[in-house]
């Protein structure tokens, strides 16, 4: 399959005409109205910060259905000996530059640049992406963003400074989606940590259907509470 190159027009090719490796398109912009559109269609951004901005639609697709979620006996103590005090969207900023900061102290690369960073916070301002946060005292110990659209849940990233803080924060989020009967938490792509919570893959043509009928429900935006 080609990889399609995208104009100034808000627009993607199908998400079925990714390539072998989930890559679809390259160019286009990080507006709000674009990034809103991308998830809608099975879509996120994910490159370097020195490449032009490249979108893709995996496929099978992680995903994990919020009453699915397995929480371990260790992390069921956490949580019920509030180790962590969990919030939401009370520090978005502290938590997407710390998703990015983490990873560049550890040596490693980051997909979340200083033009990722701005445009979740945008849509973050027009009350679709949201951040959980633990905190341990008055010191943010690890925490999670993503973005909420009808009844989905799009995660893209976590980060932990404390044992188990991410995992707390996690698990808060899905128990809360659990109540509130969403469809679905979008995981992305497999990886052993968010498997380990009840993630499983599923093709793309199935995660494209929970899409568009989640959808059809209102999208619960603005600042979140905590349970």
């Amino acid at each position: 399959m080609p990889v399609f190159r995208l104009s100034h027009r808000i627009e993607f090719p199908p998400a079925f005409l990714a390539r072998e490796d989930g890559l679809l398109a390259v160019g286009g912009d990080l507006s709000v109205e674009r990034l809103l559109l991308a998830y809608q269609m099975g879509i996120f951004p994910w490159y370097n910060w020195d490449e032009p901005v490249l979108w893709w639609s995996p496929d099978p697709r992680l995903v994990l259905y919020p009453p699915e979620i397995r929480i371990s006996r260790s992390l069921r103590k956490i949580l019920k000996r509030q180790v962590y005090r969990i919030t939401l969207d009370t520090a978005f900023d502290q938590v997407i530059n710390a998703c990015a900061s983490i990873r560049t102290d550890q040596g490693q690369g980051t997909w979340i640049g200083q033009n990722m960073i701005e445009a979740y916070i945008r849509l973050h301002l027009k009350g679709y992406a949201h951040s959980v946060e633990a905190w341990k005292g008055d010191t943010l110990a690890g925490g999670l963003y993503g973005v909420s659209l009808g009844r989905c849940f799009f995660g893209e990233s976590m980060f932990a400074r404390e044992p188990n803080a991410s995992k707390a924060a996690f698990a808060t989020l899905c128990l809360k989606l659990a109540d509130l009967d969403f469809d679905l938490i979008d995981c992305q792509v497999k990886t052993e940590h968010l498997m380990s919570f009840g993630a499983r893959e599923i093709p793309r043509d199935d995660f494209l259907e929970v899409i568009n009928r989640s959808l059809k429900h209102s999208t619960w935006s603005g600042s979140w509470t905590a349970p």
